[in-house]
């Protein structure tokens, strides 16, 4: 009779074992999926604030484009144009940013990076143990305690 109620137990420890190890999966998928989504929301807020500094820049561009060019008809001086040669560049640059393939190109070097130059990503001292973060809490404990926080 003992046996048998090992061989039960036995059986219902490795079906809980799979069915925990499923739940396990379940849940890093769904981080990965939650990480993926807030990356691709950010993504989209700072393309958005983009598309909006290059309305607010071409504005203020075509703006001073016609008073330096007002100013150059009137007194036929070229170094009215000078400001435009910076202007037109960050212009530009906006414009490839909010609307052309720089997204794309950054990405694309980003992946060569990863691929080619992982070395140079690594984070400083290695990545944190959890002994290491311990020692640092225990640290930081001790220094409030020699030196307690002002009222």
């Amino acid at each position: 009779m003992g046996s048998l109620i090992s061989i039960n137990i036995e059986e219902y420890y490795k079906k809980n074992e799979k069915f925990l190890q499923s739940l396990n999966e379940i849940a890093i998928e769904r981080q990965i999926q939650l990480q993926n989504q807030m990356a691709e929301r950010q993504r989209a807020t700072a393309l958005a604030k983009s598309r909006d500094i290059f309305l607010w820049f071409s504005t203020f561009y075509v703006t001073s484009a016609a008073g330096l060019l007002t100013g150059f008809r009137r007194t036929k001086r070229a170094y009215f144009l000078i400001p435009l040669i910076p202007l037109t560049f960050v212009d530009l640059y906006y414009w490839d940013l909010a609307y052309g393939n720089k997204l794309h190109r950054i990405r694309m070097e980003a992946e060569h990076i990863m691929a080619h130059e992982a070395d140079v990503l690594r984070v400083p001292c290695g990545l944190p143990t959890p002994s290491s973060i311990d020692q640092g809490r225990l640290c930081e404990e001790e220094s409030k305690k020699i030196h307690p926080p002002m009222p």
